[in-house]
């Protein structure tokens, strides 16, 4: 089970982070902040596939067809763990090469776009004192790792939810074909 974890959790995690890659190549960092936020979680739900893939071949090939929700449930757990520790390992590199700019990248964006849609002075000023006490928690790096976990890990947690009730089977197929007996 930990091979099927650590591959599948690999190669998720490897998906989302090309694609992040990808993304800052093609369109730079604050193409990448403006874009909308729903592309970003459906490269996640795509790549958090994986988990159904993974279940599946551990029910199939390790299982012989047969696994309870509960083992379901707790493998996509794995999978999704591994790669969310990678994306926020690969953020991390990330935010280390860029010197760190992404935090003052976005925080003036969001006051730009605030501004663009005619915010008032006082909301802008509230705004500004928010984005301010967002910088300081995000310069701390035991606030930061898990921000940047729970980016991604409530997006594998839902994917691992449903592989788990889809591909939950409880029931022995008898080696010569014919119905299966349910397991007591």
């Amino acid at each position: 089970m930990k091979r099927i974890i650590l591959t599948y959790g690999i190669i998720s995690g490897v998906i989302i982070i090309g694609s992040v890659i990808l993304g800052l190549a093609l369109g730079g960092e604050e193409s990448a902040m403006s874009t909308l936020e729903w592309l970003g979680y459906l490269i996640m739900i795509v790549a958090l596939s994986v988990i159904f893939v993974g279940i599946k071949r551990y029910r199939d090939q390790e299982l012989g067809g047969v696994i309870r929700f509960g083992t379901a449930f707790l493998l996509g757990l794995g999978i999704t763990g591994v790669a969310s520790l990678i994306y926020v390992g690969a953020w991390e590199v990330n935010l280390a090469l860029t010197d760190y700019a992404f935090i003052d990248q976005y925080t003036t964006s969001v006051i730009a776009s605030k501004t663009a849609e005619g915010m008032s002075e006082v909301e802008l000023q509230a705004l500004g004192s928010e984005m301010e006490q967002l910088k300081q928690q995000y310069g701390n790096l035991l606030l930061r790792l898990p921000m940047t976990f729970l980016e991604i890990f409530p997006v594998g947690l839902i994917v691992s939810l449903v592989a788990a009730l889809v591909l939950r089977n409880s029931q022995v197929m008898p080696a010569g074909g014919g119905n299966p007996a349910a397991v007591t």
